[in-house]
């Protein structure tokens, strides 16, 4: 909630810098005429948060200088009013009329839900300023003329992920259609097991966790720290800056067939132990402003094998010079994309939300590095931008022509190019900035995402410093493609 809170009021505040510049731009040579604008506050509420009633603000571009009233048009899909819902003041054939007096710089109606718990969870209401009746001035509607209440599908806005600042300790999922963000701390789990029909397990690579296999290991509980392991472990890591260590890695692109720890076969001769980089604990000194430190104290190594057991996973791991090793049967998790796992809390962790929830993950990314094309391996990357390409995500960049300033706004979606759309964990990634000398936020870039669920948004970054400068600080905007 603390989230949504922030993204609203970051909403309301860029509102009234549109409005701002709307009035400047309306002056028609006179400092004393300015239109009349009238706009809701914010284009979207998540229906899930109301379990009575929701105040609806509209704002204005400035005070009102005499009495008037809002004309909306209700359109709602699976949904009736006076049965599902209502509003106050009431509406009449799906018109509702918001007067507002002199002095007010904001009105608003109440929407009433008028079953709880929810009977369905497809139930959209739309809401449609269609007339502003005001004789002072020359009233307008723009900005964000339409507001919608639904469960997952979002007009859009702007959200502001948490990922902590400059030592970017969190996860944040975002789901687009619900406007909901979801945060983790990234060093809380280690292993992802796959879900799906795939028997998969990805490393935690916002960690900067590899693995290697430990070869002419027979089983896990022989293995000792020796002259072989001592070598893997000058290799077995991030940033070596050889392109042999992709070896170590998950593909970055996300493939689920190019994983550091190869499939697990129903043969157990097959499943090789491994032994397994536990990566950086996120940094906890201070940071100049502009840079990052998102690699703090070293977690150590494991040596883990696993065997497929009854539909799902038999893990077995434990310290290089343990004599013994623990055992884990971690089933799959229908509904998620992976189930997860915590070396240090030796437990199944919740992570992700499920697969149809989430569509962007703002991280920290183990991807490829190149120097003037010529491949350098791994190397770690902070304020990354990863889609949800296992729940269906797609999305390409598109790039703004020179001087084109009305492109992104016109952006539709009969402007959509299918054949563009991309899997590839790495679609957004880091290419919306520059980071290696000057900090620089691209603004002729953006993106087209498709969600799971067929619906596409438009998104750009907006920023990833704050105030002072510090990183770790993303903001985007968002629309529905209509």
């Amino acid at each position: 909630m603390k989230n949504y809170k922030l993204g609203k009021l970051v909403i309301a505040l860029v509102a009234l810098v549109f409005f701002s510049s709307c009035e400047k731009d309306s002056n028609n040579g006179n400092s004393d005429v300015r239109d009349f604008i009238v706009a809701f506050d914010d284009p979207s509420i998540p229906y899930r948060e109301i379990e009575t009633t929701r105040k609806v603000d509209l704002v204005f571009s400035e005070m009102a200088q005499g009495e008037g009233s809002v004309e909306i048009q209700i359109i709602p899909s699976k949904a009736i009013y006076g049965v599902d819902f209502a509003t106050i003041p009431a509406a009449n054939n799906l018109k509702l009329i918001v007067p507002f007096s002199k002095g007010m710089k904001s009105t608003s109606f109440t929407f009433e839900n008028l079953i709880f718990p929810y009977d369905r969870m497809d139930k959209t209401i739309q809401f449609n300023i269609v007339k502003v009746n005001y004789n002072e001035k020359t009233p307008k509607i723009q900005g964000y003329n339409v507001m919608m209440i639904s469960f997952d599908t979002s007009l859009g806005g702007i959200m502001t992920p948490n990922v902590g600042g400059p030592t970017q300790p969190n996860q944040v999922y975002v789901d687009l259609g619900g406007k909901a963000m979801y945060e983790v701390k990234r060093n809380t789990w280690d292993l992802a097991f796959d879900s799906g029909s795939e028997f998969r397990v990805r490393l935690n690579g916002s960690v900067y966790m590899a693995a290697g296999i430990i070869q002419g290991a027979g089983s896990i509980d022989d293995v000792r720290e020796d002259n072989t392991i001592r070598d893997m472990k000058n290799v077995v890591k991030i940033g070596t800056f050889d392109p042999a260590n992709l070896a170590y890695i998950d593909d970055p692109s996300g493939d689920p067939n190019k994983t550091a720890i190869q499939a697990i076969s129903d043969n157990d001769a097959n499943n090789k132990v491994y032994l397994i980089n536990m990566g950086f604990d996120p940094g906890e000194d201070a940071v100049e402003p502009g840079s990052v430190l998102v690699t703090g104290k070293e977690r150590g190594w494991k040596k883990v094998r696993i065997l497929k057991r009854e539909g799902g996973y038999l893990l077995q791991y434990a310290d290089i010079n343990d004599s013994t090793h623990k055992e884990v049967m971690i089933p799959k998790s229908a509904g998620f994309n992976f189930t997860f796992y915590s070396f240090n809390t030796n437990r199944i962790v919740q992570v992700e939300p499920s697969k149809t929830k989430w569509d962007l993950n703002f991280t920290v990314f183990t991807n490829k590095v190149d120097q003037g094309g010529d491949p350098k391996g791994s190397y770690g990357y902070s304020d990354f931008i990863v889609q949800n390409s296992y729940g269906g995500v797609k999305a390409y960049k598109v790039i703004i022509p020179a001087g084109d300033k009305n492109f992104y706004k016109a952006y539709n979606l009969q402007s959509v190019e299918e054949n563009l759309l991309s899997s590839d964990f790495t679609t957004i990634g880091g290419t919306w900035r520059e980071v290696a000398n000057a900090k620089v936020l691209y603004k002729n870039v953006f993106y087209v995402i498709k969600d799971a669920k067929g619906h596409y948004y438009k998104m750009r970054m907006l920023d990833f410093f704050n105030e002072k400068g510090d990183r770790g600080y993303p903001k985007f905007e968002y629309s529905l493609l209509r």
